[in-house]
């Protein structure tokens, strides 16, 4: 099993989330949260502020802890063919300088606001569907339930 340590902002201004189009080496781009994986000896909320400046060339400031979410991928739905478990630690971030622009030397070609009511018709990540669930609910436990999958959500 492979395993991955993650940082995600949830960014929502008047109505609007920020999304990410990631388009990997082989396949379709799908919309996500800005964020990604937490380097070595690096804090999550550290993490989190580097990814977003990096996919987006955003500044932000974190406002809150939103939760932590952990799943297990099955191999077969996997990318890399290998059962595969994602730890996710979502946070509430409020942008506060910057320009959008699209990553420089990564896989993230563009980044948008979108209207909350438009995100439901995208093909998504999962992790979207899971990050605007805790902003709404803010479960006191920092725990957010299974988010079912199909449809146009992707892993």
């Amino acid at each position: 099993m492979s395993f991955r340590l993650a940082a995600y902002a949830v960014c929502i201004e008047n109505g609007r989330v920020l999304l990410a189009r990631y388009v990997p080496p082989t396949g379709e781009s799908i919309w996500t949260l800005p964020g990604g994986r937490v380097e070595h000896g690096e804090d999550p909320f550290d993490a989190v502020i580097r990814e977003i400046a990096e996919e987006t060339g955003c500044i932000a400031t974190v406002d809150r802890l939103l939760g932590v979410d952990s799943r297990v991928i099955p191999a077969a739905e996997a990318r890399a063919g290998v059962e595969h478990q994602n730890v996710g630690v979502f946070y509430r971030v409020v942008i506060t300088g910057g320009r959008l622009r699209p990553e420089p030397t990564g896989e993230i070609t563009e980044s948008v606001w979108t209207a909350l009511s438009d995100v439901s018709r995208l093909r998504r990540s999962s992790l979207v569907d899971v990050g605007l669930s805790l902003a709404q609910v803010l479960p006191a436990t920092g725990h957010v339930g299974p988010v079912p999958i199909g449809g146009l959500i992707q892993h």
